[in-house]
């Protein structure tokens, strides 16, 4: 069984749950991301990811840095708790829980 991280809420953890893995790094969210929506807004899930909408165009880098505010902003944490593993350039992500436990 997934032990919960330690600083996130047991509530915010179980509503992110079906999009969370553990692996070597700790615990992994699952992530789809729709750029260029009306609101930055945590919308549920799509085929087993974490769906994070976010109002600004994949440029330079500004709508990674919008998921993770997004994803702070939800699970009360502060944003440098989270990394990017993989997926830094398309919309399928994998951000990492840090240093949090």
């Amino acid at each position: 069984m997934t032990r919960m991280p330690g600083a996130i809420s047991r509530e915010k953890f179980a509503q992110i749950a079906p999009a969370v893995h553990q692996e070597k790094e700790g615990f992994v969210v699952s992530v789809t991301v729709i750029p260029r929506a009306p609101k930055n807004e945590i919308a549920g899930f799509r085929n087993g990811s974490l769906l994070v909408k976010v109002t600004v165009a994949p440029e330079k880098g500004k709508a990674n840095e919008a998921v993770l505010a997004a994803i702070a902003e939800f699970l009360d944490i502060a944003p440098s708790n989270l990394r990017i593993l993989r997926g830094h350039t398309c919309r399928n992500k994998m951000v990492l829980l840090q240093n949090i436990g």
